[in-house]
């Protein structure tokens, strides 16, 4: 219903741009050309091409098409909604509370916006992780191993929850790496088999953000001032806009990536005396990864935000359950206004700076509560005077 209700055309928009022919080609009956057109985000077009082609066999055209591809990446935000909402009602939470939790999962504004764009699949992705990781936390090994390579494969940066699943796992750890490489090939493959400049634009994707360089990021004063910048759609950028330095483009994703591992390392680190490092506290890892996402991506846009969200609900619900969801609700609003508000009033150094004002002390924070001990680890370790007998007290 949200699909027919928001959708109304996908003119001008990433879908035109990126996915549009490849459906075409599928609707046509073009397998091949279908592969050879996908994006860096191939694996999604693939998981949604049985859908698409449903759609085009009752007689549907390419605007039933960009609706119906979004249903899936809705229906899994829509699941992840009812699993937290059935945890939150064996905790005794409120209606009320869980009907924000749902609505937060489906129908805010950032999800909404990632459907305008052509996005659906940030959605779907998002919820792979996020399942995988609840999957893992519950002990299921095999049904997180293969949440976590439909992820991967539906998008890249997914593997930034390799390390919260590995670690929520009770055991089984290198099986379900296997299954979960094994999933992401699977899916993969036709791209990589029937076309070569499908197999390039996965590479491409995921070790070089080209050309794109916006202001809500950390490099955005590295930028070179005074060139007219072009932007993805062809048209130029206001006045103001920067171009980056040729030696960043190369690095941000494979240092995103990266950052996996250092940070498990210190939150096994942190949480070894905890059963299954931590519980649920591990959906906390998980957000400060998808947020050092958006904040070191140099092509950072309003639908990168959505999956880092949506884990900061997650764990807000599950972990903090004697309170509502203010956090997520509050950090939805900041994204909003930055990048749909903020853009009609301030130049492109100030929406970095406004950017940056909030989203570096939530890393911070995030930081601070997922590194530092648990307070019963705390207790334990932190030495203490034994108490004397009550005469040897009198003697002293």
């Amino acid at each position: 219903m949200m699909s027919w209700l928001t959708l109304q055309g996908f003119a001008w928009s990433d879908y035109d741009h990126e996915a549009s022919a490849a459906f075409a080609s599928l609707i046509a009956g073009d397998v091949r050309g279908f592969l050879a057109q996908v994006p860096a985000y191939g694996g999604s077009m693939v998981l949604r091409a049985p859908v698409a082609g449903a759609v085009a066999w009752l007689g549907g055209g390419e605007l039933a098409v960009y609706r119906a591809v979004s249903i899936p990446g809705l229906l899994a935000v829509a699941a992840l909604g009812v699993l937290l909402v059935r945890r939150l009602a064996r905790r005794g939470r409120s209606t009320g509370v869980r009907t924000l939790v749902l609505a937060l999962c489906v129908v805010n504004p950032i999800t909404i916006r990632a459907l305008e764009l052509g996005h659906p699949e940030e959605l779907l992705c998002a919820a792979f992780c996020i399942g995988a990781v609840l999957a893992a936390i519950d002990g299921r090994t095999v049904l997180a191993a293969v949440l976590l390579g439909l992820a991967i494969a539906s998008k890249q940066w997914a593997v930034l929850a390799i390390g919260p699943v590995l670690l929520a796992l009770p055991e089984r750890r290198i099986r379900a790496l296997a299954i979960a490489g094994a999933v992401t090939a699977v899916v993969l493959a036709p791209i990589l088999l029937a076309a070569p400049t499908g197999t390039t634009m996965l590479v491409k994707g995921a070790s070089t953000t080209g050309h794109i360089f916006v202001p809500w990021q950390a490099f955005w004063f590295l930028g070179e001032s005074g060139h007219v910048v072009i932007g993805g759609d062809g048209l130029p950028k206001p006045d103001g806009y920067r171009v980056p330095p040729a030696w960043l483009s190369p690095l941000t994703h494979p240092l995103i990536a990266l950052l996996v591992i250092p940070l498990s390392l210190a939150w096994a680190r942190v949480h070894r005396a905890v059963p299954r490092f931590g519980g649920e506290q591990i959906l906390l890892l998980l957000a400060l990864l998808l947020l050092l996402r958006c904040v070191l991506d140099p092509w950072n846009v309003i639908y990168y935000e959505l999956p880092f969200l949506l884990a900061l609900l997650t764990w807000e619900s599950l972990c903090r359950p004697e309170r509502p969801p203010v956090l997520a609700l509050t950090t939805t609003a900041l994204v909003w206004v930055t990048f749909q508000r903020a853009p009609e009033v301030l130049s492109p150094d100030m929406q970095a700076v406004f950017f940056l004002a909030w989203s570096l002390p939530m890393v911070a924070w995030l930081a601070r509560q997922a590194f530092t001990p648990p307070a019963s680890l705390a207790r334990r370790t932190r030495p203490t005077r034994p108490a004397l007998p009550a005469r040897e007290i009198g003697a002293q």
